[in-house]
C-alpha cells in the first residue's frame, strides 16, 4: 500500500533518527513494530539495555516543538504498546528498558534519554 505525503515525512524523520542513534552506538531491534495498542518507532538496544524511541518531527515551533507534542496521553500509547511487545518477545523476563523521544524540529535533532519511563 502507498504510504501518504505525511507518512513519507514521518518516516523520513525515523529515518534521521535512526541515523542519529546508530551513530551513538545502538543497535536497531525493531523499526514500526505494530501491536493492537499501538506503534513503536523504533526499538534499540544499547548495552544490556531496550531503549522505545518515540520519533517526533515538526517543521515549525509555533505550539512548542517537536519534543512538547510528546503529550501524557502520548506516553500513555507508547509504554502500552510496549509491554505487549515485551510479553510477546520476552515473555516474564523483561529487560531493563528506558522510552527515549528523538525530536526533529527543522534540520536539529534532540535526543532525550529517559523522558519518561514505565
Amino acid at each position: 500500500m502507498a504510504r501518504s505525503a505525511l507518512q513519507q515525512i514521518g518516516d523520513a524523520g525515523e529515518q534521521q533518527a535512526l541515523e542519529h542513534l546508530l551513530e551513538a552506538g545502538l543497535v536497531l531491534v525493531a523499526r514500526q513494530a505494530s501491536n493492537r495498542l499501538g506503534e513503536i518507532d523504533l526499538i534499540m538496544r544499547e548495552g544490556d539495555e531496550l531503549v522505545f524511541v518515540e520519533v517526533r518531527r515538526r517543521r515549525r515551533t509555533d505550539y512548542g516543538g517537536a519534543a512538547a507534542s510528546v503529550t501524557p496521553a502520548k506516553q500513555r500509547r507508547v509504554l502500552r504498546a510496549a509491554q505487549v511487545w515485551l510479553q510477546a518477545h520476552c515473555g516474564d523476563r523483561w529487560p531493563a528498558c528506558r522510552f527515549d523521544v528523538c525530536a526533529i524540529d527543522g534540520h536539529s535533532i534532540e535526543w532525550i534519554r529517559g523522558a519518561f519511563c514505565l
